[in-house]
């Protein structure tokens, strides 16, 4: 797994006032829990920010190379906990970090990205993605970036369930196996080709049951000319 190595400073100044100031010098607002404790910390909001929004850093390990001022640096191995963004310009407004230790495992989410596409979908089926991401227990330093399952198997009519991902080595995977990862269905217009043909087959019908009514109606009309 690659290290990710975000620098950030410790900071005294709280309240709003502090944040948009903090904002408008592409700095942003922090905190790191762990321990019981919490610290007040700023970074450069443009490096935060394209680890969260590429999707690179949401679920990793991040390394936070903390600048404490007469103290030196340390470094603190840290998992995003929450974030802030501003709804209408999507801006990211704070973070919170949580600290982890390395000798303990944890619960994350992890992605996971198809790498090979159903043959059911190569046949013309539909495709039904219906589980992204799921829960895996491992210690901080074996979190995978994601999980690639191939599904390359799956045909019209199939599925593929949690319990079809291999295992992996020190990853326990919690969530449900029963649960679908994607199943692929039948083209829709497969659905309504028979209810159409029995329209279509109906018709005739119709016409013919028409046709005779109007006979009937002739023959009553030539009936009744004769008797006058």
């Amino acid at each position: 797994m690659e290290k990710i190595l975000l620098k950030a400073e410790t900071r005294t100044e709280t309240g709003k006032g502090s944040a948009r100031s903090m904002r408008r010098k592409e700095a942003l607002p922090a905190v790191m829990y762990g321990e019981g404790k919490s610290m007040l910390l700023k970074l450069d909001r443009n490096e935060i920010q394209k680890l969260i929004y590429t999707g690179v850093g949401e679920h990793a390990l991040i390394t936070l190379e903390l600048n404490e001022g007469a103290s030196g640096t340390s470094e603190h191995p840290v998992l995003i906990k929450d974030y802030q963004r501003e709804p209408l310009t999507d801006e990211l407004l704070h973070v919170d970090f949580l600290e982890v230790s390395l000798k303990k495992k944890i619960k994350v989410m992890v992605l996971l990205v198809i790498s090979k596409e159903p043959a059911g979908v190569k046949m013309g089926g539909i495709m039904q993605h219906r589980v992204r991401e799921i829960e895996v227990e491992c210690l901080p330093t074996q979190i995978p970036d994601k999980i690639e399952i191939d599904a390359g198997a799956v045909e019209i009519g199939g599925a593929m369930h949690v319990s079809d991902i291999p295992l992996m080595e020190g990853v326990k995977i919690i969530t449900d196996p029963s649960e679908v990862i994607l199943s692929v269905t039948a083209p829709k217009e497969e659905a309504v080709a028979a209810p159409v043909a029995e329209a279509e087959a109906a018709e005739p019908e119709v016409i013919k049951a028409k046709g005779k009514a109007e006979e009937e109606a002739s023959q009553k009309e030539q009936k009744e000319k004769k008797e006058k």
